[in-house]
């Protein structure tokens, strides 16, 4: 059977494969017993409470073994509404703040939970590790490849414990389907394709907007330049520019990056990247790409990455998930919490699905208290090579040259699977009105990396995009400065 016939099998078995893993039961998995006793319990600060950070504080504000003493944002009005409700949960008003230096200062604070934006995420675990705290953050936990080394530098350094928010890893149905992948299930298994079909409308157009009053924009601006505001919505729409945001490859994307690299059994962040798109279908405010492809080069093995934010079908059933290929099946996770192995002619052959955020903070919480950093299923190593990856594939892209979507074939060399993924990358494009002779993409720089020194050897403009230039005092320290 080989791999072509393969990647087009019946659309009914794709139906059969999403009814069966919509009805199988949930595998039963025990949740970790909560101490009541006052003095075990675990004083916690979520610094950026708007979004991700909401669920942050459901999952400490609802526990009896921990209480959210301290909220931190930028932005006072988002600060007064997360108060409220954080007291309606735990009975208790939490210690609002701006400024996260001044609630790393109380000894009270044992954990530190960041959800900031992600030019944020760094710097703050960091600090808050040199502070003493133990810390869970948001993925992607870098907004660049080098500073992510430096969180698990500090964590190593202060003995801290550190979870990257990959609950994926958590997951005990994809935990299984990993082990199963790994055991052998589906033979041998030399590629993994990750998939981010998310339509992303509009952020609307460029232009120079006002700074909402209640944001203190020094403290949200952080460790980038304090720039004009050019984008109409302040809130989540930084995600689509660079000096915040990674696009959707670094928001959505390194949930299923990871899982890629797990299946795969990948330490570290390859030998080279390739990456090619877009920002198509429209003009904004935005800078990052909408439609992207990304190759990342493992020796015998590969990743394929592919963001969709443009109208499309699912693919193989999924359209935020991954598909693992193996020379005796295939396995596709359309979720977070599992998914279905196939045999060779697409019939499914097991289903496993169980999980929830809670198993992710039980997991946390329970290397906190043993101070057991070996006992976390996502630590900060993990987050920082998969959102590696992710950097790298943007570099790529950003160092790309104009080509038209009907030339690039051509500089794609005789790899079918480069040819197959273009071509469907091709009629997505078509499908939605944009013509290939008359639409521009940018073809990225095929980059070698070093990945036990973490570097982009003989390209000195891609070498330079490992890291940013950070303001005062806002800097993430280098390797000798932690």
């Amino acid at each position: 059977m080989t791999l072509t016939r393969r990647r087009f099998l019946e659309d009914s078995m794709l139906a059969t494969a999403a009814a069966l893993l919509a009805t199988t039961p949930r595998m039963a998995a025990a949740e970790a017993p909560q101490s009541k006793s006052p003095n075990e319990k675990l004083g916690v600060a979520v610094v950026g409470v708007r979004g991700r950070g909401g669920s942050h504080i459901r999952a400490f504000a609802t526990r009896q073994d921990t209480e959210v003493l301290y909220l931190c944002d930028p932005d006072t009005a988002v600060l007064e509404a997360r108060a409220r409700g954080t007291e309606k949960l735990q009975g208790r008003r939490p210690k609002l703040v701006q400024d996260l230096r001044k609630m790393l200062e109380d000894p009270r604070v044992d954990v530190v939970s960041i959800a900031t934006p992600n030019h944020w995420h760094a710097l703050a675990a960091i600090w808050a590790m040199q502070a003493g705290k133990d810390v869970y953050v948001e993925k992607p936990v870098s907004h660049n490849v080098s500073e992510g080394r430096r969180i698990v530098q500090a964590a190593a350094k202060y003995g801290r414990i550190c979870q990257t928010g990959t609950q994926c890893r958590s997951n005990p149905g994809m935990r299984q389907a990993m082990e199963l992948i790994h055991q052998g299930k589906l033979g041998q298994v030399r590629l993994a394709r990750g998939l981010c079909y998310k339509r992303r409308p509009s952020i609307g157009p460029r232009g120079n907007y006002p700074i909402p009053k209640t944001v203190d924009y020094n403290l949200w601006s952080g460790p980038a330049p304090i720039k004009p505001l050019t984008r109409p919505r302040f809130h989540y729409d930084w995600h689509w520019q660079w000096l915040y945001g990674n696009g959707d490859l670094g928001n959505q994307g390194i949930h299923q990056m990871d899982l890629c690299r797990w299946a795969l059994q990948l330490q570290d962040i390859g030998r080279g990247v390739f990456s090619y798109g877009g920002r198509l279908g429209y003009e904004d405010a935005g800078e990052t790409a909408n439609t992207q492809v990304t190759v990342h080069d493992y020796g015998p093995k590969r990743i394929v990455f592919e963001v969709r934010g443009l109208n499309t079908a699912p693919y193989r059933g999924a359209k935020v998930g991954i598909i693992v290929y193996g020379s005796e099946g295939y396995f596709v996770s359309p979720s977070y919490s599992g998914g279905t192995f196939f045999d060779l002619d697409g019939k499914p052959v097991q289903t496993l699905r169980a999980g929830s955020d809670r198993y992710h903070y039980d997991n946390f919480l329970k290397a906190v208290r043993s101070r057991k950093p070996e006992q976390l299923n996502a630590p900060i190593l993990e987050g920082h090579l998969s959102s590696a990856l992710c950097h790298l594939g943007n570099i790529s892209y950003r160092l790309g040259e104009s080509v038209l979507v009907s030339e690039a074939p051509q500089h794609l060399g005789k790899d079918d699977e480069l040819q197959e993924t273009f071509a469907r990358f091709a009629k997505h494009l078509q499908d939605n009105g944009l013509k290939p002779d008359k639409t521009r993409i940018a073809l990225g720089r095929r980059l070698r990396v070093d990945p036990a020194a973490e570097t982009i050897p003989g390209n000195q403009q891609a070498q330079a995009m490992l890291t940013r230039e950070y303001r005062k005092p806002f800097v993430v320290p280098e390797q000798g400065a932690l």
